[in-house]
């Protein structure tokens, strides 16, 4: 699916307060939605004895992928949603974060920290 018809598509179900003078009720939710994936993950840790934690994947059943995938999705939305606040089109935010990533990968600053690797 393309970024921008994703981005049309879902806002078509926006309801907040504000909406479109209202950055800090998408950004909020992007962070509670982000908690819920890794709550998600990190009750299956908690719970499967995994020692290994390279294979954890492995140990997901479809059921679990499945949820992760819903709340993925939810992150996404409010990526969107943030995203429109800001008057960027995701197809913006999907290349510009290219951009910086290949920038990186040539300048061999994958790993480390701070934004302007």
């Amino acid at each position: 699916m393309e970024m921008n018809y994703y981005q049309t598509a879902a806002l078509v179900s926006a309801i907040y307060p504000n909406r479109g003078k209202n950055i800090l009720y998408p950004a909020l939710k992007l962070a509670g939605e982000v908690g819920e994936v890794t709550e998600k993950l990190g009750k299956f840790v908690r719970d499967s004895q995994i020692e290994d934690l390279n294979d954890l994947a492995k140990g997901f059943s479809d059921e679990f992928k499945m949820a992760l995938v819903k709340e993925l999705g939810d992150v996404l939305w409010y990526i969107a949603a943030l995203s429109n606040e800001l008057g960027v089109d995701l197809n913006t935010v999907a290349e510009k974060n290219i951009e910086k990533l290949s920038a990186r990968v040539k300048n061999n600053t994958l790993t480390g920290s701070g934004d302007d690797r």
